[in-house]
């Protein structure tokens, strides 16, 4: 994989750059201190993976994110901070970003992220040439099934779930029934040789993956109860009411949290690309 790191500290860059040239299949193409420099070489370089700190001078790191984004989608990034503020990390994944890195730096954390993206990354390639075959069969306009993919994966992101293993599984579920053109239950995995059995480990994953993705939910819905757009995204993958059995929980209101369904849970997130 290529990397790329921009971070205004210069201790941050040697010790991350440290990190990743332990594996001999992984490469820095770039280092920088200056966000605006950064910017300027990702609209040319060849870059699989970026590191990049959130509070960045001039030009912020979300923002340096936002317009990477715009020139190669493609481009998969970590982001680094002290900054524990839940409104600007939920900016960040709106973003794009795949997970956050907190300072200090802890190289556990770090190995285990950057290896949490690279299989996101191996995961995504297989589903492209999943979706390529069944939209060859089926005859469908893959612009159409690509496009689904991206804003599935980016409503994921948006909900702090990338992390997850189970995430990669919704990806995949996803991506089939944008081919398919058909519901969850309604989906058929045998036709890429996954067995009952399969489908069950998968569920229980993904089941793990939606409990998280409802407890950020509620986090970010009690410290800030008039954000319409979340409510309604809510509201379409979880239900409303246990959403607010959720928070009333996690605020010590009630003995027990909302409960997840994963039909209703993808089904919801088909449902928000039509």
């Amino acid at each position: 994989m290529k990397f790329y790191i921009v971070d205004d500290e210069p201790a941050i860059l040697y010790v991350l750059q440290n990190i990743i040239e332990q594996k001999y299949d992984d490469e820095i193409v770039g280092i920088n201190d200056s966000s605006l420099a950064a910017l300027r070489e990702l609209a040319v370089k060849k870059v699989d993976i970026v590191l990049i700190d959130l509070l960045m001078p001039t030009l912020s790191g979300i923002d340096l994110v936002r317009q990477v984004k715009k020139l190669n989608p493609g481009v998969r990034f970590i982001m680094i901070s002290k900054v524990q503020d839940s409104d600007m990390r939920a900016a960040a994944y709106q973003a794009g970003i795949e997970f956050f890195i907190n300072k200090p730096i802890n190289i556990i954390e770090v190995q285990s992220v950057i290896n949490k993206v690279k299989q996101n990354i191996r995961m995504s390639t297989q589903l492209a040439s999943i979706s390529k075959m069944l939209n060859n069969f089926n005859e469908t306009p893959p612009s159409l099934n690509t496009s689904g993919h991206q804003q599935v994966n980016t409503t994921l992101n948006y909900l702090g779930m990338s992390s997850e293993k189970g995430t990669a599984d919704i990806l995949q579920f996803t991506s089939l029934m944008l081919s398919q053109e058909k519901n969850y239950r309604e989906l058929d995995l045998a036709t890429i040789g996954i067995s009952d059995h399969q489908r069950k480990v998968m569920e229980q994953r993904i089941r793990r993956a939606i409990k998280v993705g409802l407890s950020n939910t509620a986090n970010r819905l009690i410290d800030n109860p008039y954000d319409e757009q979340l409510s309604t995204l809510a509201s379409l993958l979880f239900g409303y009411d246990n959403v607010r059995a959720q928070m009333l929980y996690q605020q010590g209101k009630k003995k027990t949290g909302g409960r997840i369904t994963i039909p209703k849970f993808i089904d919801g997130l088909i449902a928000k690309q039509s």
